[in-house]
């Protein structure tokens, strides 16, 4: 935010007297306006946000000219003054001087038209100078081993492997795991699945049990070993229900929570659910929601199958601000839904594009509501 003393109605450019070396054909004076402030010998100009790389080509040290002009509608402004100054400069909230030469060459009295005070610079952070920073983000996949996906058997089941190995579940967890497992410095993925019956004795449905049957290490070695285990674990599981999303976001919500307790912008938790669908516990799931729309975490859905996928979209949130079961609102939108048919005969890739799309944003808006800048060199672990 800008104020200014002692002048009629202006108005500031910033112009960076350099030409911009993004533009190899020819040089490029660049420009940035701020809105008039009308009648008012001290005005103070809103708050307005200009990326680092439109105003000084990312460089915090690049001389920028500042010129306070008399606005005249006719576009034939009066500069009242100009001072030089720099990004690095602007942020050590100064004031600075507005100068007009010709005044100053015919007064030797003269010591300004005015000056600017800066009073307020926020950064906007964004998901790249987060994970450039350090942000650890953290993969989870929960895998819908219900009854209402089929007999993994038969051919009609969502879980059926077809001759090359894969099926609708597989092509959507390799699709999306390609993509964010580069962003996870260990590549150890906790894999869960519910909604099925588990050896030896196969008398209840579990929700939220670990691929590989090791609930102390759930963890697979990248994007393959989840794929492996879950090759795996499938004929060994007899397919049950309900079909409860809760426990499995209450478990990657809980991890989060202590991961928040750090009050710094290291971790990040991503949990990606594969279902056909078909939610029992939607009221929990919601409260479920709401409550970890507070901690790092995201959750990605993606539907497999042709069910109706209207409950994932009620979820999703985007026709409107997902509430609690208590009206509690959600702090902030954390689900992402995209349903695997709409990208069936697409390349892979664009199904990954669609599912992370919300995710950069998602951590932004976290950091940004915990007040969390990126790490410093010196804070990464």
């Amino acid at each position: 935010m800008l104020n200014a003393n002692r002048n009629n109605e202006r108005r500031i450019f910033f112009k960076d007297n350099f030409p911009m070396t993004f533009f190899k054909v020819r040089t490029c004076n660049m420009s940035v306006c701020l809105q008039v402030v009308k009648n008012n010998l001290n005005p103070v100009w809103k708050k307005f946000c200009v990326p680092l790389q439109t105003l000084c080509s990312g460089d915090l040290d690049r001389p920028l000219r500042v010129d306070c002009s008399d606005h005249d509608s006719d576009g034939s402004h009066d500069l009242i003054g100009s001072f030089s100054c720099s990004v690095a400069a602007l942020q050590k909230m100064a004031s600075f001087d507005c100068i007009h030469p010709e005044k100053q060459k015919k007064k030797k009295s003269y010591k300004n038209s005015g000056s600017v005070h800066v009073k307020n610079i926020l950064t906007q952070y964004t998901f790249l100078d987060y994970v450039m920073g350090g942000c650890q983000i953290n993969f989870t996949v929960g895998i819908d081993f219900t009854g209402s996906n089929g007999d993994p058997r038969s051919p009609q089941s969502l879980h059926y492997m077809s001759p090359d190995g894969l099926n609708q579940y597989l092509t959507a967890l390799w699709s999306v795991g390609q993509v964010i497992q580069h962003y996870d410095s260990d590549k150890l993925f906790p894999a869960f699945g519910f909604g099925a019956k588990l050896p030896p004795d196969y008398q209840v449905a579990h929700h939220d049990f670990a691929l590989n049957f090791n609930p102390s290490s759930p963890y697979c070695q990248g994007i393959e070993g989840v794929v492996e285990a879950y090759r795996r674990v499938l004929p060994q599981l007899r397919l049950s229900g309900p079909t409860n999303f809760s426990p499995i976001i209450n478990h990657v919500s809980s991890i989060a929570t202590g991961a928040a307790t750090n009050n710094t912008a290291s971790q990040y938790f991503v949990l990606l659910i594969l279902t056909d669908g078909e939610i029992t516990d939607l009221d929990q799931t919601r409260d479920a929601i709401v409550r970890s729309s507070a901690l790092p975490l995201s959750i990605i859905i993606v539907g497999v199958g042709p069910a109706d996928f209207s409950a994932m979209k009620l979820l999703d949130g985007d026709d409107g601000i997902l509430k609690s079961t208590s009206g509690e609102k959600v702090h902030r939108d954390i689900v992402q839904f995209v349903p695997f048919r709409d990208f069936k005969e697409a390349p892979m890739a664009a199904l990954a594009q669609s599912v992370l799309a919300e995710v950069p944003s998602q951590v932004v808006s976290y950091f940004k509501m915990r007040g969390l800048e990126p790490l410093k060199p010196q804070e990464k672990k």
